[in-house]
């Protein structure tokens, strides 16, 4: 976890949750629709708005699919959710549990965020996601 946790921190910048989801929503699909990042592409409905886009950046490191690549496209809708859409027409959509963003919104702070973040990555995906 903690080899994780930096490599997340020195590709965004900081742990915190929103980062943390976004990276388990790309290891989703890497387990669900494979490895290969220009196999798939990403529509992320956050906006870009922190704290919320950092989903993002989360999402970019652990699917490769980005910014870069052209393969993840950035709705401004402010929901913690992702599609992911494969080549051969397969859709994944993962969506942040109402609970969960509620529990962040109202208990995350800077003297928190870290311990919190680590507590979000720890969860498991059914207790996270609604997984479409």
């Amino acid at each position: 976890m903690e080899e994780i946790l930096k490599k997340i921190e020195q590709f965004h910048g900081h742990i915190g949750p929103y980062v943390i989801i976004g990276y388990k929503m790309g290891q989703i699909s890497k387990n669900i629709l494979g490895k290969d990042p220009f196999s798939k592409k990403a529509i992320v409905w956050t906006g870009n708005e922190t704290p919320l886009s950092c989903i993002i950046d989360g999402i970019q490191l652990s699917s490769g699919c980005t910014l870069g690549k052209g393969n993840i496209i950035v709705k401004n809708e402010k929901i913690p959710k992702v599609q992911f859409i494969t080549k051969e027409g397969k859709n994944l959509d993962i969506i942040l549990k109402k609970d969960i963003q509620n529990e962040i919104e109202t208990k995350v702070n800077m003297e928190n965020i870290s311990e919190y973040s680590r507590i979000i990555y720890k969860k498991s995906n059914h207790e996270l996601f609604e997984i479409i």
